[in-house]
């Protein structure tokens, strides 16, 4: 940054602070509120979500051979095979809009194209079973259909759309990695059923880890709920004896290195986000400086004033896991259109302002704008088409 950089975010923190009403109850409010949030955001999604996933993002940057990304995920890929894979990730994957960004980072730094990589960014909070199921059931059947439907293809055609736009520096990309990686070994030292295992083991520990107790009792998804601990507990076990049976000390640290990068780079952007999200949204039934009554008033009927906002306002928003559906709730309670609703359940999940400041980190400040606009746009247009016939 240059002196005159410096000197201008200093002078432009002077300015907020000088002429900040410190003591309007509305500011005050909203302070707490940014403070509440990222109390919660620390509590709910750090320790089992976010710590986990930078452990499989630097397991994949030491263990997963730049040959085997490239072979599903990069440009030479066949697309049905990369597109497939990366836009049902989130029936397996049952995380939020930040917890995914340590995986797409991985994937993304060892060579999976543009495509592929948003495509496995988008779906992966988007396109989780048990947000789906209950929004079905207490949002409707017709929005639950929409709404898994909507996500598997948007995967897909933003997924593309990025590579078809980003194409040429997509080629000088692929160009850089082949050169830097021409002399990497990619002998693997032991089976690949090891690998796989140790994997399946972590993803295993991150699902059960973070299940979310259904809304109504009993079935399947309650089932999983009662022994969540228990198989959580069977996988970490599994993951310590791997990590220390399978590798030696060098890879041990090699891995611990990856995640630490991994955790320094996203954790400030992430609380920062958070912070900021709370202060101008609030929490669920809280708010910030933008008022709830103001958004329950904007996203009324199925124009594309109320659509946009919607698409908008959802990417901006941070949902936790599962949140999303009583907000929803409460907002069609409100007033809101069915279409709106669509729109904001299609943006909301699959982005956020902290979210936004990480992808941004990792594709650049460009790549992040046409991303969060093909989002936006195509969920503008799916909430109106969708309010015309519900």
């Amino acid at each position: 940054m240059s002196e005159r950089n410096k000197f201008l975010v200093i002078l432009g923190v002077f300015l907020v602070a000088f002429f900040m009403p410190a003591e309007n109850p509305i500011l005050q409010g909203a302070i707490l509120e940014a403070f509440a949030l990222l109390n919660y955001y620390a509590r709910e999604h750090v320790i089992l979500c976010l710590i986990p996933a930078f452990f499989i993002a630097g397991a994949m940057s030491v263990f997963v051979s730049q040959d085997s990304v490239i072979k599903y995920f990069g440009s030479r890929a066949k697309k049905w095979v990369s597109y497939s894979v990366a836009s049902v990730s989130g029936v397996i994957l049952a995380v939020c809009s930040c917890t995914v960004l340590p995986l797409f980072a991985g994937i993304y730094m060892k060579g999976a194209g543009i495509g592929p990589a948003i495509a496995f960014l988008y779906s992966g909070p988007a396109i989780n079973v048990l947000a789906i199921t209950i929004t079905a059931r207490v949002l409707g059947i017709h929005l639950g259909i929409a709404r898994m439907v909507g996500a598997i293809v948007f995967s897909v055609l933003v997924g593309a759309l990025m590579a078809i736009i980003f194409r040429k520096e997509e080629a000088e990309r692929n160009d850089n990695d082949a050169n830097m990686f021409e002399d990497e070994e990619m002998e693997e030292d032991r089976p690949l059923w090891q690998t796989v295992l140790f994997f399946f083991s972590m993803i295993g520990f991150l699902v059960f880890a973070n299940w979310v107790e259904p809304s109504e009792p009993g079935g399947i998804w309650g089932l999983m709920h009662q022994i969540k601990w228990i198989m959580s507990g069977i996988f970490l076990v599994a993951v310590l004896y791997i990590s220390f049976s399978w590798f030696n000390n060098e890879q041990r640290k090699e891995w611990l290195d990856e995640t630490w990068g991994f955790a320094k780079k996203i954790m400030p952007l992430l609380f920062a986000g958070v912070l900021v999200a709370g202060l101008l949204l609030g929490r669920p039934g809280e708010s910030g400086l933008i008022p709830e009554e103001w958004v329950a008033g904007l996203v009324g009927g199925n124009s594309l004033g109320a659509n946009l906002f919607a698409s908008v306002a959802g990417a901006f928003m941070y949902f936790a896991t599962l949140t999303e559906v009583p907000i929803l709730e409460g907002l069609i309670g409100a007033g809101m259109g069915s279409g709106p609703a669509l729109a904001l359940l299609l943006a909301g999940p699959a982005l956020s302002l902290p979210n936004m400041l990480v992808i941004r980190s990792v594709i650049g400040t460009k790549k992040t704008m046409v991303f969060v606009g093909l989002v936006m746009i195509m969920a503008t247009i799916s909430g109106m088409v969708y309010g015309n016939f519900f």
